[in-house]
């Protein structure tokens, strides 16, 4: 059987198809997950009421080394799994109201007002300062979050004049950075700061001198490699359903940067948006009221 990180997943799936010894062995780690982690081979044999050989032929029937690469898996697995496996549902008589309210809105609201106690001035102006004499700007990421904010961030300063991209491919980010120079910025977007693709990345364009501001947790590698951080730390919402709070932090703090920048060049970034506005008459005809900033 091809190995797999996912073992809770391949034990569900494969559920009624071990062997008659090894479907026991199967259906007493389905049912305790955590304890099997820090159980001994003989313990779980004995508790079973099998061999260990066939404990271990059943490890390796999920594509394991043995009985410890097992464990390590699983455990690995479980870390990652465990609030999806024992978070509480929310009643079947929630109203849409409830969720919109309590459940989204609120959260973000909450998010918000935890941002703006969080978010230095000084880190903003500091910022802004780089990005305004940006020959470049490219804004990484790296996962589906960070990715999506890195595009939006790209897309947000290039309607200001300044050339930006994003880019979430860790070979490209690593080629991106080494083109890059002394009038050039790299945005780092993380919110562990710790994937090894953008720290990497990261060294390399600041090798060439090119600035790294970073917007992460504090504490992290990213941080240590970057020139600048924005310092943010959310504390997440143990309800797996809402919308993750470092998103709406991170694109929001995307907002405040953007605007800095845009207020420390006003005729080019009133031109550009003007321009760009004009160039979309012809497939967007205006038909009312339309947002006249960004």
């Amino acid at each position: 059987m091809q190995q797999t990180a996912d073992i809770i997943s391949l034990l569900r799936s494969q559920s009624g198809k071990f062997p008659n010894r090894e479907q026991l062995v199967a259906d007493y780690v389905s049912a305790h997950l955590e304890d099997v982690t820090t159980i001994a081979l003989s313990d779980l044999a004995k508790n079973v009421g099998v061999s260990e050989p066939t404990v271990i032929r059943f490890c390796r029937t999920l594509g394991c080394d043995g009985f410890r690469d097992f464990k390590i898996r699983l455990a690995q697995n479980l870390a990652v799994s465990i609030q999806y496996l024992t978070s509480e549902d929310i009643s079947d008589d929630t109203t849409a109201a409830d969720v919109l309210s309590n459940h989204v809105l609120g959260v973000i609201i909450d998010n918000l007002r935890l941002l703006r106690d969080q978010l230095s001035s000084d880190q903003i102006d500091q910022a802004a300062d780089i990005l305004v004499k940006a020959r470049q700007v490219a804004f990484f990421g790296v996962g589906g979050g960070s990715t999506t904010v890195a595009f939006d961030a790209a897309n947000r300063f290039f309607r200001l004049g300044i050339p930006a991209q994003s880019q979430s491919d860790g070979y490209l980010q690593r080629m991106l950075a080494s083109t890059f120079g002394a009038e050039d910025v790299i945005f780092a977007i993380s919110t562990s700061g710790r994937p090894t693709e953008i720290i990497h990345s990261a060294a390399i364009a600041r090798q060439y001198g090119a600035k790294v501001i970073s917007l992460t947790n504090p504490d992290s590698p990213l941080a240590a490699e970057s020139d600048l951080v924005i310092s943010i730390n959310m504390p997440e919402n143990p309800d797996i359903y809402k919308p993750t709070a470092t998103r709406h932090a991170f694109l929001a703090t995307i907002d405040v940067i953007a605007t800095a920048v845009a207020r420390r060049m006003p005729d080019q970034a009133k031109e550009k948006l003007r321009r760009i506005r004009s160039s979309l008459l012809t497939v967007n005809p205006p038909t009312g009221r339309q947002p006249i900033g960004d």
